[in-house]
């Protein structure tokens, strides 16, 4: 069967298109300049590998030799994944925006003008045959040909002011003469509050997403809270209870780890199966900041299972990490996941079978398509009671019964694995990975991390820039704003955990980049594409959280604590102009711009930045008593006393004594502290008081919150 002009792509979801009758091709000069000279429209598909409705699309369309032809005929074609050109997906999702009056999604379909790319109708998924207000996609095809053939004045008037329009959404900076304030950090706290779900956890209706962003802002503004003696506990439970239901809840991989992509329903039940890297690397921060802050067992427990199914599943042998896990196996949606009570009770004792049957709910109705999910639906506390089992019995019987069902579950056929190794997403990873390991003392997974930030350094670090994925042997693309922003941060998380001098190296490579490619020296912040990429119809400036966090929050907030640790004016100034800059999108929707919320919250209250000299044990004993409570404006850096000629302001930090710490406040520096005891009592001031998270805890069931005992 002849393949289309996606045959030679590297990224998995180009080539599940490579055989489709349709005539696609990759983004590109070929393509475009067909366009042009053909005077045909292009349609631009974009999607990913691990996108349900995008598999459902192309088989009732894409595989369709009827539609197909028609396509052929009408259009240019050209399919993108999203995850290697997420500056393609960024434009045209605002563009969709913009165009439909409503938000868009995967897969994002429109129809752009051959000549200057500019779209002119968008929507997302079409079916077949017309249904639920949407047009047969035949049909949608034949309407946009004859909308091209007889009204392009209309539409040339149209994308003249899409264009305008897209122009303007790149913010103008703040007044010089007007002070930040931390008035939008109350402000977040209060919109999420108001939107919590006092049920089941999370923010808004179903679908519901993790949001790590948001807890994570919650949590530091609890902390906040809780340094200064007022602390705000409702902001803790908040984050607690969404994540002790998260962990608990369906979009849990219960058997092996790892959380999903979001929960269609408002429980936390039925999740949309694919797991996403970007999802994981971030939640592994904040699970690992709760272990920290309470020394509860089941976020302990839900940190390494993350972390094993990542090193088990989504860890190339060269070191790089996969970009996700599909939905889909056997053809249908969620199958690798699913039970019916004969294959379990076939599994099981008679005891575990009645603990995980209760447990999880095979009691009740199946819950997907006459089979169930596994979703925790009563506390170890209700077992206890229904079968006259210790506390320690029950946990015994349900952990040896989820070995069994892993163990079979290992044989069925497993979920399509996209392996491109994305630079941005392997970064999020990274920091995960390090700071699980930090604070659990498990080096296995410091060491995965660092695997995989030697093969970005091997394999993505070209000629002082990086390129953003790779897949097969084959590097390409260049980075964007994101690569290089949630790498600078990781770099800091690893520096942490262990000194090595050329993560710090590359952090101020990578820094120096940022500034000369990607800054707009003008307006201040971050575009999300260098100055040399290819040219597209807007060069946006990313400031909301997504998906993602915010490259600009990211950018600033890394960029800060990495000039305050080196007296790099550079950096500290850039860091302050992507905040103005954002400032009147802050002060309006601010909590839809946490990731710079914890930017704003550093220029307002500036790193406490902790550098030690010292050698062996009384090195690693005052690094330890740093990184003890969660304190999360603190950067500590732990430098052997026999490094010399140290950047910037390191190379005043001298060594003193057996062992001296150094603390700063942004630019405010104290006298040197030689004495442990001393060095105890005053990180005891800047750190949140073990006691301030002692709350009653909450173990499993459905429902309301319950307090129980653990």
């Amino acid at each position: 069967m002849p393949r289309n002009h996606l045959a030679n792509a590297t990224s998995p979801y180009l080539l599940q298109h490579a055989d489709n009758p349709v005539d696609w091709y990759p983004w590109g000069r070929e393509a475009l300049n067909l366009a042009r000279e053909s005077g045909k429209p292009i349609l631009l598909s974009i999607g990913y590998s691990a996108c349900h409705w995008c598999h459902v699309m192309a088989h009732e369309s894409f595989e369709e030799p009827e539609t197909a032809a028609l396509m052929n005929d009408l259009f240019i074609n050209i399919k993108v994944d999203r995850e290697e050109r997420p500056d393609l997906d960024r434009i045209y999702q605002s563009a969709h925006q913009l165009l439909a009056q409503r938000p868009g999604g995967w897969p994002l379909t429109l129809f752009l003008t051959p000549d200057d790319q500019t779209p002119f109708f968008a929507g997302t998924y079409f079916p077949p045959e017309p249904r639920h207000g949407l047009p047969a996609f035949r049909d949608l095809l034949q309407q946009v040909t004859n909308a091209w053939q007889g009204q392009q004045q209309e539409i040339r008037d149209q994308n003249r002011s899409l264009l305008t329009t897209l122009s303007r959404l790149n913010p103008t900076p703040l007044d010089d003469d007007r002070m930040l304030d931390s008035a939008p950090l109350e402000t977040a706290r209060q919109q999420l509050a108001r939107s919590f779900d006092e049920t089941h956890g999370g923010f808004g209706p179903a679908p519901r997403f993790p949001h790590p962003a948001s807890l994570n802002r919650l949590l530091r503004h609890w902390a906040a809270t809780a340094i200064g003696g007022q602390p705000d506990p409702r902001a803790l439970h908040l984050v607690e209870f969404t994540l002790r239901r998260m962990a608990l809840g369906g979009i849990n991989d219960q058997l092996g780890g790892g959380f999903c992509r979001y929960s269609v329903d408002d429980q936390w039940m039925i999740p949309h199966f694919e797991k996403m890297l970007y999802d994981n690397g971030p939640l592994l921060v904040l699970y690992s900041d709760l272990w920290q802050i309470t020394g509860k067992t089941l976020f302990r427990e839900t940190l390494a299972a993350t972390a094993g199914w990542v090193m088990r599943e989504m860890q190339a042998p060269t070191g790089g990490y996969y970009s996700s896990l599909d939905a889909d196996s056997e053809g249908a949606e969620g199958s690798f996941y699913l039970w019916t009570r004969e294959q379990i009770r076939a599994l099981l004792e008679e005891e575990e079978y009645r603990h995980l049957a209760r447990y999880y709910g095979l009691d009740r109705s199946p819950n997907f398509e006459g089979r169930w999910h596994l979703h925790n639906r009563a506390s170890v506390a209700e077992l206890n009671q229904a079968f006259d089992s210790s506390a320690e019995q029950a946990r015994a019987l349900l952990s040896s019964a989820r070995r069994k069902l892993f163990r079979a579950r290992e044989c069925r056929p497993r979920p399509g694995r996209d392996e491109k190794i994305l630079t941005s997403w392997n970064a999020l990873m990274i920091k995960g990975m390090t700071r699980a390991g930090r604070l659990l003392g498990d080096q296995r997974f410091i060491d995965s991390a660092g695997r995989s930030l030697e093969f970005i350094r091997q394999a993505l670090w070209r000629d002082g820039r990086l390129l953003a994925t790779h897949k097969d042997g084959h590097s390409h693309l260049a980075g964007y704003l994101d690569d290089y922003a949630y790498l600078i941060d990781a770099l800091l998380e690893r520096l942490q955990t262990r000194w090595q001098r050329p993560d710090l190296e590359f952090a101020r490579e990578l820094a120096d980049v940022l500034l000369g490619h990607f800054q707009d020296p003008e307006a201040g912040g971050f575009f999300f594409t260098a100055d040399d990429h290819e040219r597209l119809i807007q060069r946006p400036k990313p400031l909301g959280d997504d998906s993602t966090p915010a490259g600009n929050g990211v950018a600033a907030f890394a960029l800060a604590r990495l000039g305050h640790l080196l007296g790099e004016q550079r950096y500290l100034g850039a860091a302050e102009g992507a905040i103005r800059t954002a400032w009147e999108h802050i002060r309006q929707i601010p909590h839809a711009h946490c990731t710079l919320l914890e930017a704003l919250e550093e220029q307002i209250q500036p790193t406490e930045t902790i550098v030690i000299r010292g050698t062996g044990a009384a090195l690693e004993q005052w690094r330890r008593r740093a990184l003890q409570h969660y304190a999360p404006r603190r950067f500590t850096l732990a430098i052997p006393s026999s490094e010399t000629q140290l950047p910037g302001l390191l190379g005043a930090r001298e060594p003193g004594g057996e062992t001296c710490a150094y603390i700063c406040s942004g630019t405010r520096c104290e006298a040197p502290i030689e004495d442990f005891t001393l060095f105890d009592q005053r990180l005891a001031e800047t750190e949140v008081p073990p006691a301030a998270a002692v709350a009653p805890p909450f173990e499993g069931g459905s429902g309301s919150y319950k307090r129980v005992r653990e």
